[in-house]
């Protein structure tokens, strides 16, 4: 527990001055570090590590479309797209040449998984470049963090049912709708302590209403990295978080609330207007 608690408090020196720094380089030097060190614990995962053509491209992709979309945040998305198109070729070049070394089935669950990593660090600084994104950036990390943990706690209070127990034994389907319901509840609430802080008046009902897809896909995203790790008989992901894993063992739900966020503020009217 000591450990833990520690690495936690290491995270959170790390994590709150680039909070603080968003509108500065720090904060895409911190998330590409993340996402390249994500890639790789994916093909490690995976047992594709050791293939430097597939792991050399997915690290650079890692490393550097996070500072596109920082730079230049209106070709971001062509860009993202264009080297999702170009790794889905990577990969099943790499497939096909490898005289039966790399199945195509491991290539495909490759290509899924890191799709998954490179598009949920990307959008993640994206969402602080369009507009309100100051407000936005860390609402990915408050809506997976708080559904998690309360999902959690309501699970270990009143958990019956369980949700997926050949995936995640110990989640539950009230602890599901526990930590849903406390995300839009702390969506409210941050909006709340937003309009204290700067000149802005809340979405309210949009806030909360956007609590609830935001924490759905976090427990998807989480239950989707969990499956992975069982598919290839993996406990954590990597060690950098002594006593909480690696990178995506700690980011499993952020990638994915940064991308449905992403998707629903920068492209629905309903969400775009949130402060």
């Amino acid at each position: 527990m000591l450990v833990r608690i520690l690495t936690a408090a290491a995270l959170a020196a790390v994590l709150v001055p680039t909070a603080f720094l968003s509108d500065t380089v720090v904060f895409p030097i911190v998330i590409a570090l993340f996402s390249g060190m994500g890639c790789f614990e994916m093909l490690r995962c995976i047992g594709l590590h050791k293939q430097w053509i597939i792991t050399g491209f997915s690290v650079l992709c890692g490393l550097g479309l996070p500072f596109a979309s920082f730079y230049f945040p209106e070709q971001a998305f062509m860009l993202l797209s264009s080297m999702t198109a170009v790794l889905m070729f990577v990969l099943f070049t790499v497939a096909l040449f490898s005289h039966g070394k790399l199945p195509i089935e491991q290539a495909g669950m490759a290509f899924l998984s890191l799709v998954y990593i490179l598009w949920g660090f990307t959008l993640m600084v994206l969402l602080r470049r369009i507009g309100n994104g100051a407000y936005l950036y860390l609402m990915p990390f408050l809506g997976a963090w708080v559904s998690d943990s309360f999902a959690y706690f309501t699970g270990r209070l009143f958990g019956r049912h369980k949700l997926i127990p050949d995936v995640s034994p110990k989640k539950t389907v009230e602890g599901a709708i526990g930590g849903i319901l406390f995300a839009m509840a702390s969506f409210a609430l941050y909006g709340w302590i937003v309009s204290l802080i700067a000149d802005v008046t809340p979405n309210y009902p949009a806030l909360i209403l956007l609590g609830l897809p935001v924490s759905l896909v976090s427990i998807v995203g989480d239950l989707f990295m969990s499956l992975v790790k069982r598919r290839y008989d993996v406990k954590d992901y990597g060690k950098l978080f002594p006593g909480h894993g690696g990178v995506l063992d700690r980011f499993d739900s952020v990638l994915a609330t940064a991308t449905v966020l992403y998707l629903l503020c920068a492209n629905t009217p309903f969400f775009a207007f949130l402060f």
